[in-house]
């Protein structure tokens, strides 16, 4: 359990009661911020937030008809209660896991937690079975159900019958996908998107058939392959053809790198640079004139997060790197929190603390890197870890759910930025422990404030009509979780440790 310290928790504990009221008239010596939306200076178009279904999905979906609905509520319901608050998150992007088989191999895998193994169509014996992947197939019904527009499906490694070792992870930390059966892995992924679209009307927007190349996947932790930027290149191109012959819609994103500055100038020549790799046409590697393959290219936040200074200038040259490239997006595709100088993975934090960690890192994300996608890991976790937005007890069959903060925090974003707002930059007076992001659609302006700091905050908002009477401000904080109110524009004041959303006309 997290603490607040006592002057942060006494006030959001008032706030909750109704015994003070958010435009509460603050002390002279309140904590004072003025934020400036800079409208001339337009930045990323945004297209959305999402998470993935690995590894709990496949089982949580199995479960009990109303525990199961409430998680899928959670992460994409753009529903509200009587006053206004948000009953989810409303994720716009959902990644589904094309497993390689590991589930069927069961101990054979190699893989010995089963809850990491994971189950494809396609089965050991080279026949279909379009009812092998019952749970994760029920989630992403109930997305689409729920109003989620983009699917994803993500692979981690080759199914097993075209690997090297016929394991779902690599012996020799090498490439292990068997490139003389490469073809026969495309078709598979062609078939798997068919089998979905059969199964759930959908079919995927993208397909991502490597996830973090650049490490080595020799511990059988998990499903994963390692690949070169050249292995990647001839393999992307053999998929480009395979869902041309099929005639597939589906685009192709590259490449989760395992780290940001993978995508720019890791040193690891082989497996770094891979925006120049890719989309520049005088690359070996070149990719770009592919009509199928989507014009963005993603990478994960992991070990790029401190110290500040270094964090944000890795962020910085990606966002430089990718405007080199017409029309080039960035996708930060997966994060949860692995560990970093402030935080580490270990632990279940249902609390604050992981949650104004994760709001920052989306700020920093979308404000230095330009994000136009920011995607977690697990959407449904059972572990002693910082890596879900809800929790659920370990079991197959039946339990409780819990959602956490950084469920409702990453809500702060999601669940009100629509995609095709453009952000805007901003300056600010003070960012001492502060961290604030505009963005514009239809005139109306969302500012999203995470107030890291133990202090209360005025903040004095300008570049939108200050005779506004009835701004909607949804705050997470240790009581509450996206909670409505409606403000006047001079009464912006934002709670110590905090997330909060304002909705304003320009």
């Amino acid at each position: 359990m997290n603490f607040l310290p006592r002057k942060a928790f006494v006030f959001s504990f008032l706030l909750l009661l109704g015994l003070i009221a958010p435009e509460i008239t603050f002390a002279q010596n309140q904590r004072i911020i003025k934020a400036k939306v800079n409208y001339n200076e337009p930045a990323q178009t945004m297209e959305g937030f999402g998470a993935s279904d690995a590894w709990t999905c496949q089982f949580a979906g199995l479960w009990p008809e109303a525990e199961k609905n409430k998680m899928a509520d959670l992460l994409f319901s753009t529903q509200t209660d009587q006053e206004g608050n948000p009953q989810g998150i409303g994720l716009n992007f959902w990644r589904f896991a094309i497993g390689g088989g590991s589930a069927e191999q069961g101990q054979a895998s190699g893989i010995k937690d089963e809850w990491r193994r994971q189950a494809s169509f396609l089965a050991l014996n080279k026949t279909y079975n379009e009812e092998a992947m019952p749970g994760q197939v029920w989630f992403m019904n109930a997305a689409k159900a729920r109003g989620v527009k983009h699917f994803i499906g993500f692979v981690n490694s080759p199914h097993v019958n075209f690997t090297r070792n016929q394991k779902a992870f690599s012996s020799d930390g090498k490439c292990n996908l068997d490139f003389s059966k490469a073809d026969a892995f495309t078709q598979d992924l062609a078939k798997t998107i068919q089998i979905l679209k059969k199964k759930t009307g959908v079919e995927l927007d993208y397909l991502s058939p490597i996830n973090e190349p650049q490490w080595k996947w020799n511990e059988g932790n998990q499903e994963g392959c390692p690949y070169t930027n050249r292995e990647i290149s001839v393999l992307i191109k053999k998929l480009s053809a395979t869902l041309n012959q099929e005639q597939l819609k589906t685009k192709i994103q590259i490449a989760e790198s395992g780290q940001l500055n993978y995508l720019t100038n890791h040193p690891d020549t082989a497996k770094s640079k891979q925006i120049d790799y890719f989309f520049n046409p005088n690359s070996p590697g070149y990719l770009g004139n592919l009509k199928n393959l989507d014009r963005s290219i993603s990478g994960h936040s992991y070990f790029t997060t401190s110290p500040e200074q270094k964090a944000i200038a890795i962020r910085n040259l990606v966002k430089d790197e990718v405007a080199k490239y017409d029309q080039l997006r960035f996708w930060m595709s997966e994060y949860c929190v692995l560990g970093d100088s402030l935080l580490k993975g270990e632990g279940r934090d249902l609390g604050m603390t992981t949650a104004l960690f994760i709001a920052k890192l989306i700020h920093h994300d979308l404000t230095y890197a330009n994000a136009s996608s920011w995607q977690w890991w697990l959407a449904v976790s059972t572990g002693d870890y910082k890596d879900g937005l809800v929790y659920i007890d370990k079991s197959k069959t039946n339990g409780k759910v819990y959602d956490s903060k950084t469920l409702w925090a990453l809500g702060n974003y999601s669940r009100f930025i629509p995609p095709g707002s453009v952000r805007v930059n901003m300056s600010v007076s003070n960012d001492q422990d502060f961290y604030i992001s505009a963005y514009l659609k239809n005139n109306k302006l969302i500012t999203v404030a995470v107030n890291n700091s133990e202090e209360a905050i005025h903040l004095e908002l300008s570049g939108i009509n200050q005779k506004q009477k009835s701004l909607s401000v949804y705050t997470t904080a240790e009581v509450s979780n996206l909670k409505r109110s409606v403000v006047n524009a001079e009464q912006l004041n934002l709670p110590p440790k905090s997330v909060t959303t304002i909705i304003a006309n320009k």
